[in-house]
């Protein structure tokens, strides 16, 4: 398995640090909103890493933090009338209502900043007593000059990334590159106490400081979207090995941004949209979809189009694994004899599973992995629809495979309601029995009255099929 690994610029070959377990930490949300578009790709993105990891038999050790204090987060509860706390609780509630509807399953760990301050306080008087940080006025910054290797995963000197950037201006400061590890407390904000006054931490610290606390020192994989690399990772990385003396992080792994319509997302284009939002229109899993169809490095266009035509490439696959039950349910048994045609289908099916991991292998491809279930998807309703000579045994193969490879990326686990009220079943009895009768005219207002009633009927050589209106 390789991996992109934004430090080195290469893909590189997947080693952990333990043989059988992996420590992944996923910069989460700041909640002091419903999470966007934007956040939903990563979130996405390193759920499905974590998930192949898994599949390909890992232990995961998975990390991601909430970020629960910040001027965003002050800004809007003042705004409000409410605390802080409030203001994190109710959205961090949130978060959890749109992953779970997203199939983006819960880290080992969901560590908060305003429960790790202790924490956060000794990693930065460590720093301070190893000279790397120094405080002003009850705030603390961070010498970045001092660590020599600062720029080394944006890829940039310390001078260009001081003309290229914009940087708080702060006359305190020794260098306009110096961040803020601690900030001491305005009026009415939330404060804790400190070696040096009442305060909060900076943003960037509290990553370090809760990967360091609940992964180690050295973790295998960080994650998060390509507009983090600098400067939050950046400084995470400054400011954790110059605490440690070591890596903090083996790979480095980053998702591309997102356009909408082609454009940058921003609230001032008035193209900004939360994940709510979009979920009054297509279901969460159509999102997902969406997501996984291109490669995580590569920037996404995200449209009304783009997205129904993710809605209707998952139904296709739905629709194979209803076509799949529906025959299993009337399919014989095997003789214990495979026919040849079983034989060349599971031969294929095989072949399908490989390839769905070697692009899955080759930097989490989703986009390649999708691709080769669409080809299962064919090989299926081209040999399995309609034939007579699959067994159920064959079938349920066919089925089961799909399921597991579409368990990998998060998606295709939803299982179709089995028993209709008695009302209905009670209807397509009497539909039935009209068709025998050659009752057409009844057998056809049922069928209308069926599709009011959200259920769609098809007639096949196998019997009635049923599924509900999409």
């Amino acid at each position: 398995m390789k991996l992109y690994n934004t430090l080195t610029r290469r893909k590189e070959e997947f080693k952990s640090i333990d043989e059988n377990e992996v420590k992944i930490y996923s910069c989460g949300p700041t909640v002091y909103n419903y999470f966007h578009i934007g956040n939903a790709r990563p979130f996405i993105i390193f759920d499905t890493l974590r998930r192949y990891l898994e599949y390909k038999g890992y232990k995961v050790k998975y990390v991601q933090n909430f970020t629960d204090i910040d001027d965003k987060m002050i800004k809007r509860a003042n705004e409000e009338g409410i605390t802080v706390k409030e203001l994190a609780d109710r959205f961090i509630n949130e978060y959890f209502v749109d992953a779970r509807g997203l199939g983006i399953k819960e880290a080992t760990v969901h560590p908060k900043a305003t429960e790790n301050i202790d924490a956060i306080i000794e990693l930065i008087k460590k720093l301070e007593e190893k000279g790397y940080a120094y405080s002003v006025d009850g705030d603390v910054y961070f010498n970045a000059k001092k660590f020599a290797e600062y720029g080394k995963l944006s890829h940039q000197s310390l001078e260009d990334l001081e003309h290229g950037s914009r940087v708080d201006v702060d006359e305190r400061k020794r260098d306009p590159m110096d961040f803020a590890l601690w900030k001491a407390q305005k009026p009415g904000e939330p404060a804790w106490d400190s070696p040096w006054g009442k305060g909060r931490p900076g943003w960037h610290i509290e990553c370090s400081a809760m990967a360091t606390k609940y992964l180690g020192e050295t973790i295998d994989i960080h994650c998060g979207g390509q507009d983090l690399i600098f400067p939050h990772h950046e400084n995470e990385i400054a400011q954790s090995e110059a605490a440690s003396g070591k890596p903090f992080a083996n790979y480095w792994l980053h998702n591309g941004f997102i356009n909408v319509n082609n454009e940058k997302m921003s609230k001032s284009a008035g193209n900004f949209f939360t994940v709510r939002d979009i979920v009054k229109h297509y279901d969460y899993e159509v999102i997902r979809f969406f997501m996984l169809s291109a490669h995580y490095r590569s920037p996404i266009n995200f449209s009304a189009d783009l997205l129904e035509q993710a809605k209707n490439g998952l139904e296709r696959m739905y629709n194979c694994l209803d076509n799949l039950r529906h025959l299993s349910g009337n399919a014989a048994h095997s003789s214990g004899t495979e026919s040849e045609t079983e034989t060349e289908l599971k031969k294929s099916m095989h072949n399908f599973k490989q390839r769905f991991i070697d692009a899955m292998d080759d930097d989490i491809n989703t986009a390649d992995a999708i691709s080769v279930m669409f080809e299962m998807v064919k090989e299926i309703n081209s040999k399995v629809m309609g034939s007579g000579e699959i067994s159920r045994e064959t079938i349920d193969f066919c089925y089961n495979l799909l399921k597991e490879l579409g368990g990998v990326l998060g998606i295709l686990q939803k299982e179709k309601q089995d028993k209709l009220d008695s009302e209905i079943e009670k209807l397509i009895e009497l539909r039935q029995q009209a068709r025998k009768e050659k009752n057409w005219k009844v057998a056809d207002e049922i069928r209308d009255r069926l599709k009011e009633m959200g259920i769609i009927l098809e007639d096949t050589p196998q019997g009635v099929k049923w599924s509900f209106k999409k």
